[in-house]
C-alpha cells in the first residue's frame, strides 16, 4: 500500500500503537496539528488536504474523556475537509462497561458514546474485544469487532498441562472461545457471597489440582477479581498460573498487586498506552499492531475481516 491510498492518523491517547501500526503498513503517519487552548480545548487542523481519501483515525479512549473527545473533533475535521470515508480505529472502546441499567436512574452510557460516534458522521469503526459485544448493535453503521486471541495463541502455546480459566461467570463465553481454539480443558469461578458483611467465596468450577491455568479477561482495572481467582486457583492446588488481558487500565495499586500475587506472568496488549510506566517484572506487553494493520488493509481494499479469524 502507498500513502497516496489513504491516510492514517493517531491521536494523543496512543500514539505509539499508530506509529507501529504505520510501519506494518510500510507507511508513515500522517501528519495532524492537535494542541489544547489555555482553557483546555481541544483544537484539530489537517495540515494537508485529505479531499476524497480513505481516513484512519487511530484513538483509544480511556479515561481522561478528552481522548473521547479528541477522537469525534478528529473525525468532524476530517468530514469537513471531505474525507471519502472516515473510519475510527478504537483499539480500548471506553465506557463499554456501562451497557445497560443494571439499577435505577444511570445512564447507558456505552449507547450515549455509540450515539456521539454516529453523529459525528464517521463511517465505519473498527476496534478489539469489547467487553460487551452487543455494544455493536448499540451502532447502524459498519462495526468491526477484532481480537487480541491470536497474540495469546502464539505466547501460550507451548505450555504443557494448561487449563483456561474464567475468572467469573461473565467472562465464560470469552474463556470458551479460547479453550476450544487452543483445545484445552475449560474452568470458571464462581464468586459469590454467602451473607452480608462476608467475604465473597471464590468457587472453582472444574479441575485444577496438578494443573498450570491461563485465566484470560478483556481487560483488568484494579485487578480484584483477577487477582482473587488466582490465589482461589493456587488454594486448589493449581501448579503456575498465567494471565491473558487484552486491555491494561491498571488502575490504583494494580500493578504493585499483581506483581506481589500468585501470578507468574501476566500478558497485556498496547491498546492502553502504558509505555511511561513502571509494570515490574510479571507484566509483558505483546502488541496487536499487526492486527489492526492488517484489518484495516482489508477495509481499505473492501476485503473480508472474517477471514482473520480463519
Amino acid at each position: 500500500m502507498t500513502e497516496g491510498e489513504f491516510r492514517l492518523f493517531a491521536a494523543r491517547a496512543n500514539y505509539p500503537l499508530g506509529e507501529k501500526i504505520a510501519k506494518h503498513l510500510n507507511v508513515e503517519l500522517s501528519e495532524v496539528e492537535i494542541r489544547n487552548f489555555s482553557d483546555g480545548e481541544i483544537w484539530v487542523k489537517y495540515p494537508k488536504h485529505i479531499r476524497g481519501k480513505d481516513v484512519f483515525i487511530v484513538q483509544s479512549t480511556n479515561p481522561p474523556s478528552d481522548n473521547l473527545m479528541e477522537l469525534l473533533i478528529m473525525i468532524d475535521a476530517a468530514k469537513r475537509a471531505s474525507a471519502k470515508r472516515v473510519t475510527a480505529v478504537i483499539p480500548y472502546f471506553g465506557y463499554a462497561r456501562q451497557d445497560r441499567k443494571d439499577q435505577p436512574r444511570v445512564s447507558i452510557t456505552a449507547k450515549l458514546v455509540a450515539n456521539l460516534l454516529t453523529v459525528s458522521r464517521v463511517d465505519r469503526i473498527l476496534t478489539m474485544d469489547l467487553h460487551a459485544p452487543q455494544i455493536q448493535g448499540f451502532f447502524d453503521i459498519p462495526f468491526d469487532h477484532l481480537t487480541a486471541y491470536p497474540v495469546f495463541f502464539k505466547h501460550f502455546a507451548n505450555i504443557e498441562n494448561l487449563v483456561v480459566v474464567s475468572p467469573d461467570v461473565g467472562g465464560i463465553k470469552r474463556a470458551r472461545e479460547i479453550a476450544n481454539t487452543l483445545g484445552l480443558p475449560l474452568v470458571v469461578i464462581d464468586k459469590r457471597r454467602q451473607q452480608a458483611n462476608q467475604a465473597e467465596a471464590m468457587n472453582v468450577i472444574g479441575n485444577v489440582e496438578g494443573k498450570n491455568c491461563l485465566v484470560v479477561d478483556d481487560l483488568l482495572d484494579t485487578g480484584g477479581t483477577f487477582l482473587a481467582a488466582s490465589t482461589a486457583l493456587k488454594k486448589h492446588g493449581a501448579l503456575k498460573i498465567y494471565g491473558a488481558v487484552t486491555h491494561a487500565l491498571l488502575s490504583g495499586n494494580s500493578i504493585e498487586n499483581i506483581n506481589n500475587s500468585v501470578l507468574e506472568e501476566l500478558i497485556v496488549t498496547d491498546t492502553i498506552n502504558l509505555e511511561n510506566r513502571s509494570l515490574g517484572e510479571k507484566i509483558k506487553i505483546k502488541s496487536v499492531s499487526e492486527i489492526f494493520a492488517e484489518a484495516i488493509i482489508r477495509i481499505h481494499k473492501n476485503e473480508s475481516i472474517s477471514k482473520l479469524f480463519d
